[in-house]
């Protein structure tokens, strides 16, 4: 359980059907490309092709974040500007410098 302190910071994102089932599919596709990888491991998969496979999560990876990232900032990032909370911007400099690393 986590402590008082803790749940006050906590901070959530209600999302519409259509956002969330966008971003499960993507993250299942994902798990299932983890998954691939795993069994070319175990079938002893040479190791170009599954160095593809890994280029490939990669990438859809990254295409994940992008979407997520254009989600957040026409939402929560506009929103909480307009509510004067600019410390969001902050943040969200500091985000982009840890994805672009």
């Amino acid at each position: 359980m986590a402590c008082k302190k803790c749940e006050e910071n906590m901070r959530t994102k209600v999302r519409d059907d259509s956002e969330h089932r966008d971003l499960i599919n993507r993250l299942r596709r994902i798990e299932g490309q983890i998954r691939g990888i795993e069994g070319m491991i175990d079938n002893d998969a040479y190791c170009t092709d599954v160095l593809t496979q890994v280029v490939a999560v990669r990438s859809a990876m990254g295409s994940f974040a992008r979407v997520l990232l254009s989600k957040h900032i026409k939402s929560c990032v506009c929103d909480d500007i307009r509510q004067g909370n600019d410390e969001t911007v902050d943040e969200l400099v500091e985000l982009l410098g840890k994805m672009i690393k």
